[in-house]
């Protein structure tokens, strides 16, 4: 992949009973390996696999994640060798077993908050997505954070993830290893992450392959007005606008609809040759 000019489709698939969109329609093990599937077989480029929900809660040990995510990730990866696999934890034991099972990038919605992660990931070779949260520890995640506020919520994240790519290079990670993400509603209101899609070729300009996950958040319901199921529409248009803003990675719930709408963007900026280009090309116009 070039990511100057690839635009990917991560698919979400979450095994767990309490997850933020799917509600444990995917929570048994046949039924996440089949999402995964058939959501590359609708276009996607890249299947994200987690196994506990961002959102506050009780947590999860560490050992009984790995049995929901790591059978997955070996279906997967056995069905589709060819797909870009990630491991959606902040445990380092997690996605350790799952890099060994055959991931190729562990996604840590906590911007790092396990010590052991960096390492871990450095001795796979593996890619990480740095995420933007104020989760400081393991121990502090699934925890509610009120009102969070910002003097500049753009400016802050890119504060945060600056510093996180240097403790990774510092760690002895290569630079293209990293992808980062601004962490759209992920201790932010809907403002903050309007704002972040608004300014998202300042997250960009850091030089990384940026990441959005916009799909069906609560910042596409609240500007709206609509709850989950009927957010689908207004998540192609945010993840459009991310791209503009030069995003190159976007996690999806809908693979089939976010496979169209950024190849159309892709094409609107030039980075693609229409498929079948017809109209006023002939002696003839259209």
């Amino acid at each position: 992949m070039d990511f100057r000019t690839d635009l990917l489709v991560m698919a979400v698939v979450n095994r767990t009973p309490d997850s933020f969109y799917d509600r444990g329609r995917t929570f048994a093990l046949g039924a996440a390996v089949n999402a995964g599937l058939r959501a590359v077989d609708e276009g996607a480029d890249w299947v994200d696999i987690g196994g506990v929900p961002f959102s506050p809660g009780e947590p999860l040990p560490a050992a009984a994640e790995q049995e929901r995510v790591l059978p997955v990730v070996e279906g997967i990866r056995a069905a589709r060798p060819d797909v870009i696999i990630s491991v959606d934890t902040f445990h380092a034991s997690v996605a350790d077993a799952c890099l060994a099972a055959g991931a190729d990038v562990v996604n840590d919605t906590t911007g790092l908050s396990d010590p052991d992660m960096l390492s871990v990931v450095r001795e796979h070779g593996a890619h990480l997505v740095i995420t933007h949260s104020l989760t400081s520890s393991p121990a502090s995640t699934r925890t509610v954070v009120p009102r969070p506020t910002y003097d500049d919520v753009v400016a802050d994240v890119l504060r945060f993830l600056t510093g996180r790519v240097e403790a990774a290079l510092s760690s002895g990670l290569r630079t293209d290893q990293l992808v980062i993400d601004p962490g759209h509603d992920l201790n932010k209101n809907t403002a903050h992450s309007l704002e972040l899609t608004r300014r998202f070729a300042e997250i960009a300009a850091l030089g990384h392959p940026a990441l959005a996950a916009v799909s069906n958040k609560d910042f596409v319901g609240e500007s709206l007005g609509l709850p989950k199921e009927e957010r689908g529409e207004g998540s192609l248009v945010a993840a459009a606008a991310c791209a503009f803003g030069g995003a190159r990675i976007f996690r999806m719930h809908d693979a089939r609809g976010s496979r169209r709408a950024l190849d159309m963007a892709a094409a609107v900026l030039g980075l693609r040759e229409p498929i079948d280009p017809q109209h006023n090309m002939g002696d003839r116009n259209a």
